[in-house]
Parts: structure tokens; sequence; C-alpha cells
């Protein structure tokens, strides 16, 4: 008797250790809440199929994106149309260009421009409000009323004044987004730092004799990564569409290069002339871009937002 309670005592203690609930930090959660937003989890599903075609699109045809096809160029309306039999899959544009090979080029240049103008946004907005947040008083004072005075120019007319004066260039596109596009990180960042420098841990670190940049870079910026993610996929997509409305407005990129945005454009030239196609790939696949980020973005919100736990 006394062995098979012993026997009994030791199943209900095997039986509690196996139905032991193992912890799971705040990131594994956020991506299980992450994972069941269906919307979110299809947009990234799309969003993966996009970088693959923009960045491997290129070798499933023969075509030089630059090469102008003139046996073909004037009479594009009838011959210039969408074939799998001549390779030109998008068919042709204005200029007798391969449409496809110039789809994959815009959309590769669109999405760097948004993915490379968000990290400059995000790394010097969020170490610029950081730095206000965490000094304070005069400091805090200062570096706002710099970016104050910077929002209240026309970001818009600073990137067309750059481009004008300096050129079309993807170098000078990138300095006139990334001298506008910090800005709200910053602001976004200091809110942030003036609630995270009153934890104890800050404190902790300040009665450790630890520097104020070091208490920056370690212990401020690490805890502002959830908002800082889904700030940077949230102006991805706003980047891609300033781009665009640049390149629609002729100021873009410049020939060879093209981006969405011009293709869109040329497209748009073209309607009247009964060529849809012209227009209707480049638009699918920036909608299709701008959407995908934007639900990924929504979904990455919802799951790091510390009031929906």
């Amino acid at each position: 008797m006394l062995a098979t309670g012993c026997n009994t005592a030791d199943d209900i203690l095997n039986a509690a250790h196996r139905s032991e609930v193992k912890g799971r930090s705040l990131w594994r959660d956020a991506m299980g809440r992450f994972a069941r937003n269906r919307a979110a989890v299809i947009s990234l599903f799309v969003l993966g199929l996009i970088l693959i075609f923009a960045f491997f699109g290129q070798f499933l045809s023969s075509h030089d994106p630059a090469f102008v096809d003139f046996m073909l160029r004037g009479n594009i309306k009838e011959l210039g149309g969408p074939s799998i039999e001549n390779g030109h899959y998008f068919g042709l544009e204005k200029e007798g260009r391969d449409l496809y090979q110039r789809t994959v080029q815009g959309i590769r240049v669109s999405i760097m421009i948004g993915v490379i103008g968000s990290l400059v946004s995000v790394v010097v907005g969020t170490l610029y409000g950081a730095i206000a947040g965490y000094f304070g008083g005069r400091v805090d004072s200062i570096m706002m009323r710099i970016v104050d005075i910077l929002m209240a120019i026309p970001f818009m007319f600073v990137i067309i004044l750059l481009l004008v004066i300096f050129g079309r260039s993807v170098f000078m596109l990138f300095v006139g987004i990334g001298l506008i596009s910090w800005l709200n990180m910053a602001r976004i960042a200091r809110g942030q730092t003036l609630t995270i420098k009153n934890k104890e841990f800050v404190e902790a670190a300040i009665a450790s004799g630890v520097k104020p940049f070091t208490i920056i870079v370690r212990h401020i910026v690490p805890n502002l990564a959830g908002v800082v993610i889904v700030y940077a996929t949230l102006l991805i997509p706003e980047l891609i569409i300033i781009e665009s409305f640049i390149s629609f407005l002729g100021l873009g990129i410049q020939e060879p290069m093209t981006s969405l945005g011009a293709l869109i454009n040329d497209g748009a030239s073209q309607l009247n002339r009964g060529t849809p196609w012209m227009i209707a790939f480049p638009l699918f696949f920036f909608l299709a871009t701008l959407y995908a980020f934007f639900f990924v973005g929504d979904g990455l919100r919802d799951a790091l937002d510390p009031k929906d736990r």
C-alpha cells in the first residue's frame, strides 16, 4: 500500500511537471499576435513575392531594359502589347523598351528608396529624439524648436528645390527625403524617452555612474525598438509615394533608370493612344506594394501595442 501511494504521488508530480506552462518573452508573444492577424500574414507573404520578383524577376526575360526595339517602336499600339511569344510579357513602353524589365527595375528602385530612406530616418530621428528627451530642459527645448522650424517648411518644396539646383539623381533624392522624413520619428522617440528615463533600470544605471550617451544607446534606444519597427514599416510606403509623386512630376529618377512613379507617369501620358498595359502593370505593383506594407505595419502595431496585451 505504501509503495502504491508513493507511485501515485510521483505520477501526480510528473503530470504537474509535464503540464507546466513555459514562459514566453514579449517578442515571442508579439509574433504570436501577429501570426493571428490574417491580413498582416497574407500581406507579408505578398510582400515577399514582390521582393523576390523585384530582385530575381529580371532573369526570367532576356531583354535589356534599356534596349529600344525600333522595329516595333513606330507601331506599339498594334504590335507592342503583352506577348509571350516575343518575350515582351508586359508589352513595350512608349520608347519601345521592354516593359517587363522596366517594371522589375522600377519596383527594385522604389523599394530601395523607401527602405534606405526609412532606415536613415529611423536612425537619425531615434537618436535625436532620445538625446532631446533624456537631457531635457534647455537642450530639449532648443532641439525640438529646430524640429518645429524644419517641419514648418513644405517638404515637397525642399525636395524639388534640391533636385532643380543640384540635378536629378538618386543621391539627391535620398538627401531631400532624408532631410524631412526623420522629424516625426524624432518627436515620437522624444515622447517615449521622457517616460522611459524615469524607469528603475535607468535610475540604477545613473546611480552606477554610467555615462549619459551609454545609457541612451544601451538602455533607452533598445526599449524604443517596438515603436521604431512599426514606424519604419509604415514610413516605407509613405516614402515610396513621395518618390512616385516626384517622378510623376518628371523630377525623379533619371533615364535610363526608372521607378514605379516614372512608369506610371509614362503610362498615363499614353492612355489616349489605346495602350492601357503601359500603366496597368506598374500601377498594379505600385498598389500591391503599398497595401502590403500598410497591412504589415498595422499588424506589427497591433502586435507590439502593450495596451492590447
